[in-house]
């Protein structure tokens, strides 16, 4: 009897295709686990926290750009970046290694698209915005980017605003279809009845995920005046 594939030594009664097949479904189920926890977790925070824009710039800066110390900034880079680069690895191979069927008129086939440009959307926006509003700050000019230097981009260059303005669509749409993939591929709504409650519950949370994207990006907007 053949040993499973989940052991340390790979089993060589088993054929190469299998146990590609088997390594490619345990990388899909890692790449969509660390979409979800913590990296989309940590982005849902994120922009429920820059809601403080409403309130001050001081306020704003003590929850989006503020740590208490420096192992707290150490530690998010770890458990947020670290994550996020695998997926984005692997989201790009898996990207250059599936094709869409060639009946386009099923939803899935419209799902699999819109995805797919969501993601290549996104990769584009989260390079640039952590560029410039974490990297560049931080590491070249020895502080965390201003309240009041995003507040005025945000106001007065109409090509920032809708970047970002796009860039939360392309936020809030890949994490809602990412948490129905999820669902759908770690086995937790297998019915045509679970399916359908996790559409609605995606649909819930990309609405949730763009008013409260959307609201933030306004009051950035509104105080750059």
């Amino acid at each position: 009897m053949s040993r499973p594939l989940t052991t340390d030594q790979p089993d060589r009664t088993v054929e190469l295709d299998a146990r590609a097949r088997a390594g490619r479904f345990l990388l899909a189920r890692l790449g969509s686990l660390l979409a979800l926890l913590p990296v989309g977790v940590w982005t849902a925070h994120h922009l429920w926290n820059s809601l403080a824009a409403f309130d001050s710039p001081g306020a704003w800066q003590g929850a989006v750009t503020g740590y208490t110390s420096t192992a707290t900034a150490v530690l998010t880079m770890v458990l947020v970046l670290g994550p996020l680069l695998w997926h984005t690895i692997w989201g790009i191979i898996r990207m250059l290694r599936s094709r869409p069927s060639p009946d386009i008129a099923r939803l899935s086939n419209v799902r699999y698209i819109v995805q797919r440009l969501a993601a290549i959307g996104l990769l584009l926006f989260l390079g640039a915005h952590l560029w410039l509003a974490w990297a560049q700050p931080r590491f070249f000019q020895g502080r965390p980017e201003p309240f009041a230097d995003i507040a005025h981009e945000m106001r007065h260059t109409w090509a920032t605003t809708l970047v970002y303005v796009l860039g939360v669509l392309a936020i809030a749409y890949h994490l809602a279809n990412g948490l129905w993939s999820f669902a759908m591929g770690w086995g937790i709504t297998v019915s045509k009845r679970g399916l359908a409650w996790a559409e609605r519950i995606a649909f819930v949370v990309f609405m949730a995920l763009l008013a409260v994207g959307w609201s933030a990006v306004y009051a950035l907007w509104r105080a750059g005046a």
